[in-house]
């Protein structure tokens, strides 16, 4: 039995790249840091991959610094690099449920999306890896 499941708490890296596909489908793309216990730790830093509506929520209420919830799965980027013809990969969450867990105000009027689940709160500015 294989079990692939991500579950995610950070602040997004920068504000998503959202592209349109012609079949209507949206996809988003972004960074997210997510802090180790210790302070004097650097953050891990994962990229996410969300479709669909999602993606719209992401596209309109998540940016560069947003505190987010995710659960979602890790797949593999595989791909040849044009210049050099190298095969190449990275790590990525396909996000299935994303929660937008800081303020109202930090997201824009948005809330949560997907219902609860990770519970809420803002840390304090020495807990923002950026």
């Amino acid at each position: 039995m294989g079990v692939n499941s991500v579950t995610l708490v950070g602040r997004a890296g920068r504000d998503p790249e959202v592209r349109y596909f012609e079949s209507g489908s949206m996809v988003a793309n972004l960074t997210m840091a997510v802090n180790r216990r210790s302070r004097d730790d650097e953050p891990d830093w994962f990229n996410l991959e969300i479709w669909g509506k999602q993606a719209q929520v992401a596209a309109d209420y998540v940016r560069k610094g947003s505190l987010l919830g995710i659960i979602g799965s890790v797949k593999l980027d595989r791909w040849t690099d044009r210049t050099s013809g190298e095969e190449r990969s990275k790590p990525v969450v396909r996000v299935d449920r994303l929660e937008l867990l800081g303020s109202k105000r930090e997201n824009e009027g948005g809330g949560n999306y997907g219902g609860g689940g990770f519970g809420g709160g803002s840390p304090s500015d020495e807990e923002v890896p950026f």
